[in-house]
């Protein structure tokens, strides 16, 4: 039996709660993607070019910084790594995280919580990140609801 991982990134809480859902049905550990400095209501106002997300997305080269983990990544099969999308595809702090440890061999399937958008060009713009992973479109989980889990959990 494959050993899972359910990686996530919340700023706002949303992600967050649907990644437990997940970890809780897959039987899954779950990690928590944690930036250096936490998300203000501020950083997220995506209306404000001059907002932190806003100039975070505006360079697709910078990596927000993470709290570093002791994580042995070798022992997972699978990641199912999961994020709020921000400007159509993953936010940069993504990037960092998979740049961060080793997913050499590893099958990576993305999950993401949105108001709105898809994912966009989210699955090339984090090819590169981890190069030796094979990264795949998940689901976007809108409403985040346990049957809408159990059945894309079920499906994987």
């Amino acid at each position: 039996m494959s050993k899972k991982l359910v990686a996530f990134f919340s700023a706002s809480g949303t992600t967050k709660k649907v990644a437990q859902m997940i970890a809780e049905e897959a039987k899954a550990d779950l990690f928590e993607i944690e930036p250096k400095v936490p998300y203000t209501k501020l950083d997220l106002d995506w209306m404000n070019k001059k907002s932190r997300s806003s100039v975070e997305m505006s360079d697709k080269k910078y990596r927000p910084a993470i709290m570093k983990k002791e994580m042995d990544m070798s022992s997972y099969d699978e990641i199912l790594l999961g994020f709020p999308i921000w400007w159509y595809v993953a936010p940069t702090i993504i990037n960092t995280f998979l740049e961060a440890y080793d997913f050499s061999g590893k099958k990576i399937v993305l999950f993401a919580t949105s108001g709105g958008s898809g994912f966009g060009n989210t699955v090339k713009e984090l090819q590169s990140s981890a190069s030796d992973a094979v990264i795949t479109e998940g689901r976007l989980l809108k409403c985040g609801t346990k049957q809408e889990i159990t059945e894309w959990v079920n499906s994987l």
